[in-house]
């Protein structure tokens, strides 16, 4: 065994060096309420995800979503809606996103300041070790094809969406950014638009040195849920392994680390790696070239800016249209801000509001 320890630094470690969130709930500003605004309906509804039942941590295949409803909704009982998905970070859920975005006022905030009434639908992606990645694991589930098909499924059928891909967008903060590209650069045939808010997690990482400490803690967990116990930083490194390197014969957390024993794992390492999003990129140019429109942002003085410039290099390489803003910020300082004044406006710009097929 070596007597130095290793660790993988994935790029969620870049949120605590960013500016990003070190606990579950952080306080943020918002934009001032846009006098003669209209409430929209927030449903809170369960939707079943097939595609999450067996998984082996016992995640609830049940999900809590919250569905925004636009002032005109009931009024219209005919008129039909494009719909955007919106996708939370690591450590929080959907409600506790949608009180650091300040939903449903920026929501209504855009609406009244000109943009194009839509569906907005926030889906609860929060697991035992504090997120699923929006990736498909026999641990976790397949949170990926939940959000791209069973959750659309569902939306198109209980509610008066427009069901085709250009009526589509997809949104995401953080691991939500993640999962916006992962997804997106996957599922093209479902949806017309993205738009990625500091997006994390997007370029392999390499080794690198870490308290050994944390190593000793990760490999003495005895159950998922005393992942609770752990610091922020640990706890992201085993949700990460369960999705992206799970193990069905490695009980009782059913995943791999990078490291065992202070060895680093190349196995391991390059199951991670194919995970990230400027890895894969190549193989679906054809897809993303199908997108009425994307859209990166991220903070000044969020350090994943870096990669998120990375993307949007790679995008423009392969002459793909795309928009990449760097904006006065944090992490999460000014993404309630970016909701209404970027977001939806950009969806109101991009998604096809014509009802017919």
């Amino acid at each position: 065994m070596r007597k130095a320890a290793y660790g993988l630094v994935v790029a969620m470690a870049a949120l605590v060096a960013g500016g990003g969130p070190s606990q579950a709930q952080v306080a943020t500003e918002a934009p001032a309420a846009v006098p003669g605004a209209r409430p929209v309906t927030v449903e809170h509804i369960l939707v079943h995800a097939p595609t999450l039942e067996g998984n082996l941590e016992g995640e609830a295949v049940d999900r809590d979503v919250y569905v925004l409803l636009p002032p005109g909704y009931a009024a219209n009982p005919h008129k039909r809606y494009p719909v955007v998905y919106a996708l939370h970070g690591y450590s929080i859920g959907a409600a506790q996103w949608m009180a650091e975005i300040h939903v449903p006022q920026t929501v209504e905030g855009a609406y009244a300041q000109g943009a194009r009434e839509m569906i907005v639908v926030l889906p609860d992606a929060k697991t035992v070790h504090n997120g699923s990645m929006y990736s498909s694991s026999v641990t976790t589930g397949d949170f990926e094809t939940f959000i791209s098909r069973d959750l659309v499924a569902y939306i198109d059928g209980h509610y008066r969406s427009i069901p085709k891909r250009e009526s589509r967008g997809l949104a995401g903060h953080s691991m939500g950014g993640y999962g916006t590209a992962r997804i997106g650069i996957k599922h093209a045939d479902v949806f017309g638009a993205l738009y990625m808010l500091s997006p994390c997690c997007l370029s392999p990482r390499a080794l690198g040195p870490i308290d050994p400490k944390t190593w000793t803690l990760l490999e003495g967990v005895k159950a998922p849920a005393d992942s609770a116990t752990l610091p922020f930083m640990a706890r992201a490194q085993l949700a990460t392994a369960a999705a992206w390197s799970p193990n069905p014969h490695n009980p009782p957390l059913y995943l791999d680390l990078p490291v065992k024993e202070g060895e680093p794992r190349p196995d391991i390492l390059a199951k991670w790696a194919a995970n990230a999003p400027l890895a894969f990129l190549d193989q679906y140019v054809g897809a993303l070239r199908q997108y009425r429109a994307i859209a990166i942002d991220v903070g000044d003085q969020d350090s994943l800016k870096v990669d998120a410039g990375k993307l949007h290099e790679a995008l423009d390489s392969y002459r793909i249209a795309n928009s990449f803003e760097i904006y006065p910020g944090t992490h999460t300082s000014h993404v309630a801000f970016r909701i209404q004044e970027q977001v939806i406006p950009f969806f109101s710009r991009a998604l096809d509001f014509n009802e017919t097929p």
